[in-house]
């Protein structure tokens, strides 16, 4: 019996999953200007992880509604919020620091989900892009945004350093220490234009529409590829980010070990020698 393909209803997600394997997520609050409440990160982790384990999703976009992809944290909420308790009096700091904790990481699991998932994440900023914005797009794999587009760490600005990611993947996406220093100490409004050349986009374009349709095009190029090259791609990807050449070298003999013994090898290699487009079933 074949298993019912998940919902993906949610309160400030839309989810559009086209024939091709695309799926569409649009963080849908623009009434908040895209802040990210408690609901906002807890349906992102819910929802990549669905993805990551929805075999008809090949590929991912990840746009926003709205005129802006987010103004950062929602301070409202966050005064109501951990963040914004009273210590409880009769509690150590010890005590009330260990279930601090563990919130900042839940929190941290629900944007990670992102970059766990092992379907690619194209992500079209438009607008202000915000705090846990920044947070958000360095967990994507591909970054297009507006020329209307603008990026600021906002972190220190609310007397706290970034961390829900930030810190630890921005560095490693644009490979310029001293200009993640510059933006995360300063909180400064960093242009498209700029960000596009220290290499956080790989692409500018006009409008928010034409970033939009720029992701999804670069969208279904990855969903019609082999399902198992591109997962194999992406996971491979990030542990050897993670690890020296060496490990990353012998993991990937490992995890080859199996992948070579896909299907999709002899049907991408026949369709290429018969110069047809090959393809391939879903996970």
């Amino acid at each position: 019996m074949t298993a019912a393909a998940p919902s993906y209803e949610f309160k400030v997600l839309k989810v559009d999953i086209a024939a091709d394997g695309v799926a569409h997520v649009v963080v849908n609050r623009p009434e908040a200007l895209n802040a990210y409440s408690t609901q906002t990160w807890t349906e992102i982790g819910q929802c990549f992880g669905q993805i990551k384990r929805d075999g008809r999703v090949r590929s991912v976009v990840l746009s926003a509604a709205g005129r802006m992809f987010t103004a950062g944290l929602d301070l409202k909420e966050a005064l109501t919020g951990p963040l914004g308790k009273r210590p409880d009096p009769d509690a150590d700091a010890a005590r009330r620091g260990y279930y601090h904790r563990l919130f900042i990481l839940e929190f941290q699991d629900a944007i990670s989900a992102i970059e766990a998932c092992d379907k690619p994440v194209v992500v079209a900023v438009h607008g202000g892009c915000l705090g846990i914005g920044i947070d958000v797009i360095s967990a994507c794999d591909v970054r297009f945004a507006s020329e209307d587009a603008y990026f600021m760490v906002k972190e220190v600005d609310i007397g706290m350093a970034a961390d829900i990611g930030t810190l630890q993947r921005l560095p490693k996406v644009v490979g310029n220490d001293s200009w993640v220093r510059d933006v995360c100490y300063t909180a400064r409004r960093v242009s498209a234009k700029e960000a596009h050349c220290v290499g956080l986009l790989s692409r500018v374009l006009p409008s928010k529409e034409a970033a939009v349709d720029a992701a999804l095009e670069t969208a279904r190029a990855i969903a019609a590829k082999s399902p198992v090259a591109v997962v194999s791609t992406k996971h491979l990807l990030n542990y050897s980010r993670d690890h020296s050449v060496r490990e990353g070298l012998e993991y990937t003999a490992l995890w080859n070990t199996l992948a070579h013994n896909s299907h999709d090898m002899a049907a991408a290699v026949l369709a290429s020698l018969k110069k047809q487009q090959a393809r391939f079933p879903n996970l």
